[in-house]
């Protein structure tokens, strides 16, 4: 028997279509790809979410020479919000990446360890993040929830199954 899991999102041009609520923290996203420490790769990403209080939090990739150390833009993120505000879900999260002398108009997806963190936090608070996804200009996509992104993910029922 062959199944299907449907993966919907919302594609645009340009950051133009998104509400100025949006536009707004993917501006701050891109702009906080400033603040990465990316010496190896030259790849800076950057991230900022809106949370249900209406604070910000922002975050960004840190890299190490021994490559596995390094941390990637949304779990700085997801560890700030919880130390920082804890209590205090996502709503919003946009993401962003600038890579040193090389331009970025193809939105970027997190990777799979983040993808992980970005579902473990969508439990916790059992609510959805809504994911903006964009280069530094160009088309943007728009993710309902990420839990999306990992279709038959590991979570803690496989734990206690």
């Amino acid at each position: 028997m062959i199944k299907q899991h449907p993966f919907q999102y919302e594609e645009w041009p340009d950051d133009s279509a998104l509400s100025e609520s949006d536009r707004s923290l993917l501006q701050e996203a891109r702009q906080v790809t400033e603040l990465a420490y990316a010496p190896y790769s030259n790849f800076w990403v950057g991230a900022a979410a809106r949370l249900i209080s209406g604070a910000v939090v922002t975050g960004s990739n840190q890299e190490n020479a021994s490559y596995p150390v390094g941390t990637c833009a949304e779990r700085v993120l997801l560890g700030h919000a919880a130390l920082r505000y804890p209590g205090d879900a996502i709503e919003t999260l946009a993401i962003s990446y600038h890579p040193k002398g090389k331009s970025s108009h193809v939105p970027l997806y997190p990777c799979g360890m983040c993808r992980q963190a970005l579902l473990e936090y969508e439990l916790r608070f059992q609510r959805p993040i809504r994911l903006i996804l964009s280069g530094m200009e160009g088309a943007v996509h728009c993710i309902e929830s990420a839990n999306s992104l990992l279709p038959f993910a590991f979570t803690g029922q496989g734990l206690r199954s």
